[in-house]
C-alpha cells in the first residue's frame, strides 16, 4: 500500500493502472447493462412489481423522502427501498471535482440534486441552504441523511433549520447529539457517564501525556486514535508502548498531536470486531442488524438476529438510546470489540464499545428487499398510522424491531477484483508471494462472484454500478493525477478516498 512518502511515480503508475482496468473491462461490464436492460423489459422484477402493485391501492398515500447521500451505497440502497415500497425520491449528493455521482443515475430516483460541500473556509451555509431549497421546491415530507463522516455535524446543523423553516421531517441527530457521538473521546465519556460498559481510554494532547499513560501501565497496551478526522493516520493500528523504549519515543514523536488536534489512547483489546447499524426514531430503536467488521470493511454478512452476540449489542444499543433519556431521532451505528474471558465457570463474551457513527451504516444494504417494513418504520416518525399497500390500516408497533430476513452477503466487485486478484497476481509477477497465496485469492473471488451480491448491482437498477466503476472512479483517478493527489487507497461503498 502506497503513502504519503512513496514517490509520485508510483502513485501516478497507480491511478493510470486502475484507469486502464476500468477501460479493459468496459466491454463486460457494459454487456452486463444492456443484458440486464433487456431482462428488465421481458421479465416482472421484484422490486418494480411491488411499487406498482402498492401505487395501485386507491389509499396507498406516497411520501416525497429526500435522500442525501445516494452515491454511497447506504445511501443509494435507501432509496431503492423506499421505492419499491411506492414513495417518491428525491436524491442529493456531493460529487467531488464535477464527476457525477453514481446513484444520480438511478431508476429510484425522481429528481437528483447536486449539493455544495461544506468547507472550512466556507462554513456549512452554503450546504444547508441548498438542502432547504431541495425541501421545499420538492415539498418533502422526510429527509433521510445518508452523510459521510465529513459532513454528520454539518448535517446536525441542517436538521435543526430544516425541521425549524419547514414541515419536513428528518432522520437526523441534533447537533449536541450528533458533535457527542461523533467524537470517540466525548462518546465514551457519555457512555461512561450512562454506566455502560467502555475500555479504558485517555485524553491525551501531548507527547509527554502520552508518555505518562504508557509508563504507569506494565501489562497494558493501546491504541493511539486522532480525535479529528485524519486520512493519513487513521489504518495506523500500531501498539503502545512497542517493544523498546526508544521505539516507543520514535512513534510518538512522528505523531502530530496538540491542543488544536488531540488524540485518545485506548486500551488494546484482542478480540474480534463488529459492528451495528440501527435507526432510533423518538427515542426507541426501530431498526436494527450487527455483522463482523474490519477497519475497512468490504464484506457483509449479518449475525442472526436471535444470536446471543447480536441480542447483546442490541440491548448495548437500547440501554444507551434509554439512559441518554432524549426522545432522539437518528441512525445509530457502534463499532465492538468482543473480548473473550474465560473463567472456571466457562467462557463469557465482553462487550467493548469502541467507537460510534451517528449516521446510516453501509450494512443498512442487508435490508434490501424489505422496503415495505423498512418505510413504514421510517415514516413513522410522521405520524403513528399509514395505510399499507392493500388499504388496511394498522398501528406502528413499539416493541417490534425490523431485522434482515435471509439477507444475501455483500461484497463490492470492484474492491475484490484489484485486492483479491491483481494485487496478489503483481506480488507474485515480483517474487513477494506465492503461486498458492494469489490461487486462493482466485477462489475467494469466484465465492463472492457466484454466492455473494454486489452492494450496488441491481438487474431492475444496473446503471449506478456501471457508473460506479467506469466513470466516477476513473474520474476521481484522473483528479488525482492531474492535481497530484496521493491516497492511499479507497472504499468503494462510501466512495471515499484516503489522502496521505
Amino acid at each position: 500500500m502506497l503513502d504519503g512518502t512513496s514517490p509520485w511515480r508510483l502513485h501516478f503508475a497507480q491511478n493510470a493502472t486502475l484507469i486502464f482496468t476500468s477501460i479493459f473491462f468496459l466491454p463486460l461490464s457494459t454487456f452486463i447493462l444492456f443484458a440486464s436492460y433487456a431482462i428488465r423489459f421481458f421479465f416482472a422484477l421484484n422490486a418494480p412489481r411491488k411499487r406498482k402493485r402498492i401505487r395501485s391501492s386507491p389509499t396507498f398515500d406516497p411520501q416525497t423522502v429526500l435522500v442525501t447521500g445516494v452515491g454511497m451505497t447506504k445511501g443509494l440502497t435507501l432509496a431503492r427501498l423506499f421505492y419499491e415500497a411506492g414513495h417518491d425520491i428525491i436524491g442529493a449528493d456531493f460529487e467531488p471535482h464535477g464527476v457525477p455521482a453514481c446513484g444520480r443515475y438511478s431508476r429510484s430516483l425522481k429528481n437528483f440534486y447536486r449539493l455544495p460541500k461544506p468547507t472550512t473556509e466556507d462554513g456549512s451555509a452554503g450546504y444547508i441552504a441548498a438542502l432547504l431549497r431541495v425541501v421545499k421546491r420538492e415539498k418533502v415530507d422526510l429527509w433521510i441523511s445518508c452523510s459521510g463522516v465529513a459532513s454528520a455535524v454539518e448535517d446536525g446543523q441542517a436538521k435543526e433549520v430544516i425541521e425549524r423553516r419547514s414541515s419536513c421531517r428528518a432522520i437526523q441527530f441534533d447537533v449536541a447529539t450528533t458533535s457527542m457521538l461523533h467524537e470517540k473521546d466525548t462518546f465514551i465519556q457519555e457512555a461512561e457517564r450512562l454506566g455502560l460498559p467502555v475500555p479504558e481510554t485517555h485524553n491525551v494532547t501531548s507527547r509527554d501525556a502520552v508518555h505518562k499513560v504508557l509508563h504507569g501501565t506494565k501489562k497494558k497496551q493501546y491504541i493511539m486514535k486522532s480525535v479529528g478526522m485524519d486520512d493519513a493516520v487513521r489504518g495506523d493500528m500500531t501498539l503502545l508502548p512497542r517493544r523498546t523504549l526508544s521505539q516507543t519515543y520514535d512513534h510518538v514523536s512522528q505523531i502530530p498531536i496538540s491542543d488544536e488536534k488531540p488524540w485518545v489512547l485506548q486500551q488494546f483489546i484482542r478480540g474480534k470486531e463488529y459492528c451495528t447499524h440501527s435507526l432510533v426514531v423518538e427515542g426507541e430503536v426501530k431498526i436494527f442488524v450487527a455483522c463482523p467488521s474490519t477497519e475497512l470493511l468490504m464484506h457483509y454478512e449479518a449475525l442472526p438476529p436471535d444470536s446471543a452476540l447480536s441480542r447483546a449489542m442490541l440491548a448495548f444499543t437500547k440501554e444507551f438510546v434509554e439512559r441518554s433519556r432524549k426522545k432522539m431521532t437518528g441512525h445509530l451505528s457502534f463499532d465492538f470489540l468482543v473480548d473473550e474471558n474465560v473463567s472456571e465457570k466457562g467462557a463469557e463474551l465482553i462487550l467493548n464499545p469502541i467507537e460510534c457513527n451517528p449516521r446510516a451504516h453501509t450494512a443498512v444494504a442487508l435490508f434490501t428487499g424489505q422496503g415495505y417494513e423498512v418505510a413504514k418504520t421510517y415514516l413513522s416518525v410522521l405520524r403513528a398510522d399509514m395505510a399499507n399497500g392493500n388499504g388496511h390500516a394498522f398501528n406502528i408497533e413499539h416493541d417490534i424491531i425490523v431485522a434482515p430476513k435471509e439477507p444475501a452477503r455483500y461484497y463490492w466487485i470492484g474492491h475484490d477484483l484489484v485486492n483479491l486478484v491483481l494485487l496478489p497476481l503483481l506480488q507474485l509477477m515480483m517474487g513477494k508471494s506465492y503461486f498458492k497465496d494469489w490461487l486462493q485469492g482466485c477462489l475467494e473471488f469466484i465465492s463472492h462472484l457466484l454466492l455473494w451480491k454486489d452492494g450496488t448491482f441491481e438487474i431492475w437498477d444496473p446503471l449506478p454500478w456501471w457508473w460506479l466503476y467506469h466513470v466516477y472512479w476513473p474520474g476521481q483517478f484522473l483528479a488525482c493525477i492531474l492535481q497530484r493527489r496521493k491516497w492511499s487507497r479507497v472504499n468503494v461503498s462510501t466512495t471515499k478516498m484516503f489522502g496521505c
